[in-house]
């Protein structure tokens, strides 16, 4: 397909990126053949040391097969708190939920609620359906424990990034499928969630952090050579029927790969009758309130983020706290 030209950043997150070293973002270089090598690569570098926090984690081991981390606040004496079922994003290549992530310390700090965050298996070693099953494991497994983990099960809402935004979706659609656990709302923060890549934003070069090399690798490491229509759950885009989803927050930027089929996901959440709130930041690359969370840009979208979150864990009715 004609490739179409990149929207220009956000001039202050423009200046970050034009400082920072060739090659910081250089998954458009990976391949099949490359990425575990690349993941490790990655893996191996120095973690920026995150700021002081409140909140304790652990790990467990979910079904002897899927590893999750519980993030908590450090009182457990506390009535049960509402949970973000955590999924991290690497294009299904690459990332994990078992590194310190501070903005999940913050989330519960500034939102008092209990964040469980799962370690799916990766592609292309584990490709469709392994990952999303990891998924719906580690939701079942919350729910099952929530008095152990001091979660109220009434009050879930499933969370992602990119790929696993893209998951978090699937995992609706699976989870009402199935009769299983019932999330009370899905957050998608620029979801990976057509592997089709027909529209206009997914054909353009040049872009920043994330490329169509990059998208083409991840769909094609994820759906692998067994899959050959490929189904809803694994791409959600393709869904035919929306109805009966959680509410939803959708939000994307303007200047990234995934635009598109953002703002189109959301309007036929709206259309099948889901409560949906859609935003798309101008100038914006994938990932850029991680990258440039200082940005004014980056700001608003986590206020807006924040805000949504608050909205879904704890709901009010007539105007009160329920």
């Amino acid at each position: 397909m004609e490739a179409t030209d990149p929207v220009p950043l956000d001039p202050e997150i423009a200046a970050v990126f034009a400082a920072l070293p060739p090659g910081t973002f250089d998954f458009d270089e990976w391949t099949l053949e490359t990425v575990a090598a690349r993941r490790a690569e990655r893996a191996a570098l120095p973690a920026p040391v995150p700021p002081p926090t409140t909140t304790v984690f652990r790990d467990e081991q979910v079904d002897g097969a899927v590893r999750v981390r519980v993030y908590s606040p450090p009182d457990r004496l506390a009535p049960p708190r509402p949970c973000v079922y955590w999924i991290h994003g690497g294009g299904y290549i690459s990332g994990s939920a078992l590194t310190v992530d501070p903005r999940l310390n913050r989330w519960v700090e500034t939102l008092d609620c209990v964040i469980v965050a799962v370690d799916y298996r990766l592609a292309p070693e584990h490709p469709y359906p392994a990952p999303l099953e990891d998924c719906f494991t580690g939701l079942t497994w919350t729910v099952a424990h929530a008095d152990e983990l001091g979660i109220d099960p009434a009050r879930v809402v499933v969370a992602g990034s990119s790929a696993g935004a893209g998951l978090a979706a699937a995992l609706t659609l699976l989870a009402l499928d199935r009769g299983g656990p019932s999330p009370v709302h899905q957050v998608l923060m620029y979801p990976m969630l057509d592997d089709r890549q027909s529209t206009p934003s997914s054909r353009m070069d040049g872009t920043v952090v994330w490329g169509r090399r990059a998208t083409a690798l991840g769909w094609r490491a994820y759906l692998g050579t067994a899959v050959a229509d490929v189904p809803a759950y694994a791409a959600p885009a393709r869904a035919v029927d929306l109805a009966g989803l959680p509410p939803a927050f959708v939000a994307v930027g303007g200047a990234d790969l995934f635009r598109d089929e953002s703002v189109a996901y959301a309007a036929r959440l709206l259309a099948a009758g889901v409560p949906t709130e859609l935003h798309v930041y101008p100038g914006a690359p994938h990932g850029f309130d991680v990258i440039v969370p200082a940005a004014e840009v980056s700001r608003r979208c986590d206020a807006e983020l924040l805000g949504a979150l608050r909205r879904a864990l704890r709901p009010t009715v007539r105007g009160a706290p329920s």
